[in-house]
């Protein structure tokens, strides 16, 4: 960082530096990168179906096997769902390559687009939802159930299979057996090889074939009845019951991370902020941070919009709880922003007033322009460097905490509105995470602690623990894996400044976002994420083009007498 006054000039890459980038990239193209590639260029199939395709090919379904007919007021909902417990399952139990070379995963796939229809007709509601995997399009899995008679059925389109059967508990095993057996036969299954599950009762029916297993888990076929008919059908394995107890454990234990281990030590640091902010008014201007505030702010709300599940469900009750939803979610973005904006306005009078240091220069300030520039530059070779670092994380976690992690649909761009916009997440976590725990926060704790070291430390084991909801197993390896990455954007600021470590984190934010939608393959998601890796550079740039180095003033000449 410079001195308070002094020209400013960002600190030289060496060429030891932009090299140890460069190995850094390709050992995270290695490791992270060409697995995926090479997964797209085999014979397995990994070619997403459009959502429409999706649409269509439920919609067929259902109108040729459940008898459903066609209605204007029918809405639709296609959906991305994984199982992420068998996932996690599987791939804590190094099942995943097996299951794939059996092509498991085309008939049994952990990851569907689920198309679902709710028709709005008042009391008269039918809910119908049809599983297609989503690299096939093949149907996988059905459910259909009624808030109505059996007559009233007919007015669905939906014919009854077994008509004189008026409720669940008056059928008998046997009934059950001949409804379900012809849907076993269209599934591939032999039924006479079969052995039927004990928990098998009046209100389901379970199958097993005990010639397939993955790890612990038989392959099961689960039925369901209602009114008379097959009210719902999937084919599938699932966790065994101790994986499942552990996740919750490891779960609620992050969930306590989060809140005592992140939240509330970041709420501290919001009121320091503004306490500061107020203190060091002399030594920073209230000004500055609005512009990024609002554009904090405005990005929050684009995310949390693009993020929110399409909901079929024009119930008043579903209307409102999305409205309360929305509030909330106005009020957390407003909280958000307004921790970035005094975390920016205090962080910089700490520095200027405590240390003399300039960590974030105004764009009035000459060799502001070339600045910006450097500093990109000395974002993008450190973002190599970290991501190459977090590589070499995975791989001593993988054989010491034997870490592994999962599915997480809430979190998939095939569930935003627009999957091309996921990058913009990237700028929120560059913003506000590297002004609250580094601007601001290393130098307030170095206040309590009296060292630059401890300072990061602490800071860089909050900002970890607010990632352990991520679903990577056991939670602990996430705060490890992070506390590492965090001390080397806590390098990054001290050395290079404000600027050059949010560039630093948003690009490496970009790369793995973009990188994900350019796997997507769509060309509208593969443009954009290219896009999103350059666009730290065109942002500097543009910066730079504004605020263009100033010619030097022509030095009168000396006269001596």
């Amino acid at each position: 960082m410079n001195p308070v006054g002094q020209p400013l000039q960002q600190r030289a890459l060496s060429k030891r530096l932009i090299f140890t980038g460069i190995i850094c990239l390709i050992l995270f193209f290695t490791f992270q990168v060409l697995p995926s590639l090479l997964a797209s260029t085999s014979e397995q199939e990994t070619t997403v179906i459009s959502k429409a395709d999706a649409l269509d090919k439920a919609t067929s379904f259902a109108t040729k096997e459940l008898g459903y007919t066609a209605d204007a007021q029918d809405e639709w909902s296609v959906v991305y769902q994984s199982d992420s417990s068998f996932y996690g399952y599987m791939s804590r139990e190094k099942l995943l390559e097996d299951y794939n070379k059996k092509k498991l995963d085309q008939r049994y796939p952990y990851d569907v687009f689920q198309v679902s229809l709710l028709s709005p007709l008042g009391e008269k509601e039918m809910n119908l939802s049809i599983d297609l995997n989503m690299y096939t399009g093949e149907v996988v899995a059905f459910d259909r159930r009624a808030k109505s008679s059996s007559a009233d059925l007919q007015g669905f389109g939906i014919q009854s299979v077994a008509s004189d059967e008026s409720s669940e508990s008056s059928m008998t095993l046997e009934q059950m057996e001949n409804l379900a057996r012809p849907w076993l036969k269209k599934w591939g299954a032999n039924p006479s090889k079969l052995q039927i599950e004990a928990n098998s009762n009046n209100f389901g029916l379970v199958y097993s074939d005990s010639t397939i297993k993955v790890g612990e888990s038989r392959l099961l076929y689960n039925f369901n009845f209602a009114e008379g008919e097959v009210s719902s059908f999937k084919a599938g394995f699932t966790a065994p019951n101790w994986h499942t107890s552990y996740v919750e454990e490891q779960t609620s234990l992050a969930k306590k991370l989060t809140l005592f281990g992140y939240g509330l030590p970041t709420l501290a640091l919001g009121i320091l902020a503004l306490i500061y902010s107020i203190l060091r008014r002399g030594h920073t201007s209230f000004a500055r941070g609005a512009f990024l505030s609002t554009v904090h702010f405005i990005i929050m709300m684009v995310s949390t919009y693009n993020m929110v599940p399409v909901n079929s469900d024009p119930s008043t009750e579903t209307q409102a709880s999305a409205i309360i939803l929305f509030v909330i979610y106005v009020l957390y973005s407003l909280l958000m922003s307004s921790l970035l904006y005094f975390s920016l306005v205090g962080g910089n009078g700490l520095w200027r007033k405590e240390e003399g240091l300039n960590p974030w220069p105004r764009a009035k300030e000459p060799g502001y322009g070339q600045y910006v520039l450097d500093s990109i530059r000395a974002g993008y070779i450190w973002a190599f460097i970290l991501l190459g670092v977090q590589t070499i994380m995975f791989i001593i976690l993988s054989y010491t905490l034997d870490n592994w992690s999962t599915t997480d649909a809430s979190q998939s761009p095939y569930n935003m509105k627009y999957a091309w916009l996921l990058p913009i997440m990237a700028w929120l976590a560059g913003l506000s995470e590297e002004a609250i725990y580094r601007l601001f926060g290393i130098r307030m704790l170095k206040k309590l602690v009296r060292s630059t070291l401890a300072a990061c430390l602490i800071t860089s084991l909050i900002w970890a623990l607010g990632h352990t909801l991520y679903p990577i197993y056991p939670v602990s390896s996430r705060p490890i894996e992070l506390m590492v990455i965090g001390l080397l954007f806590s390098y990054v600021f001290l050395r290079y400044g404000f600027i050059a470590v949010m560039f630093s984190h948003v690009v490496f934010d970009s790369i793995l976002m973009g990188a994900t939608l350019i796997f997507m393959k769509e060309s509208i998601n593969v443009g954009a994420g290219i896009f999103a890796i350059v666009m730290p550079f065109l942002v500097g740039y543009i910066v730079y083009r504004f605020n263009p180095p100033q010619k030097p003033q022509q030095a009168e000449p000396l006269i001596f007498d």
